[in-house]
């Protein structure tokens, strides 16, 4: 699903060069659960970025569903976004005076899904994820664990290739991360590709595959549990 070999990113600072991404070489398949950890500074989000399509390489090839990236122009990106790839922020980034459900309907809506089908299949998200009776509040009548709840749904409701969690416990107490940890296990378990960010080791312990960033450089790659 997602191909990467010798990726760099370089940003000019002023007169100076960063090089956040030093050639990484990564492969993930459909339905692997991946949590890419690293100290702050080390890459790991300038690789979720491109993996996400919202930002590009300096260098390198970078192949998504067999697409090659590298070349497409805006309209394409957007597209790819849309509908392949879900996106879960730690600071649940939902417009704050819409509903869950409204929230939840603005893929589609862009996607330009009809109205009768955008809701219903707005409502059949939220439900998968426990909020049925939570559609008609806005984001300030609910608690953490289910704002980000929503933001999940929002995600998942295009039926994206992979979903992009960047630390999405990050801003929640310990209950309510363990419930989103619970529910990023069962979708994973339901045929979803993962990749989270994490920084937390029990949050990464959890998926299946361990991914480590330092430096701009992948510097550890195994199985989870191991």
């Amino acid at each position: 699903m997602i191909r990467m070999r010798g990726i760099r990113k370089v940003y000019s600072m002023g007169r100076v060069e960063v090089d956040a991404l030093r050639g990484v070489d990564l492969d993930i398949a459909a339905n692997e659960y991946v949590a890419v950890v690293g100290p702050s500074g080390s890459g790991k989000s300038t690789l979720m970025n491109i993996v996400g399509c919202l930002d590009t390489p300096t260098s390198g090839e970078y192949v998504l569903s067999g697409e090659t990236v590298a070349g497409l122009d805006r309209n394409r990106l957007a597209e790819i976004r849309n509908r392949r790839v879900g996106f879960v922020f730690q600071n649940f980034n939902l417009l704050p005076y819409a509903t869950a459900l409204e929230n939840v309907e603005l893929p589609l809506l862009f996607a330009g899904v009809p109205t009768a089908e955008r809701r219903a299949r707005a409502e059949e998200m939220l439900r998968r994820v426990d909020l049925a009776d939570r559609m008609d509040h806005k984001p300030t009548e609910l608690s953490g664990g289910q704002m980000q709840r929503v933001a999940i749904a929002r995600a998942l409701v295009n039926t994206p290739a992979i979903v992009l969690a960047d630390e999405p416990t990050g801003n929640l107490d310990s209950a309510s991360g363990q419930a989103i940890v619970s529910l990023f296990a069962e979708l994973h378990a339901a045929g979803q590709t993962i990749v989270m960010i994490t920084h937390d080791q029990a949050v990464a312990r959890l998926a299946s595959r361990f991914v480590q960033i330092r430096d701009g450089l992948v510097v550890e790659d195994r199985p989870a549990a191991a």
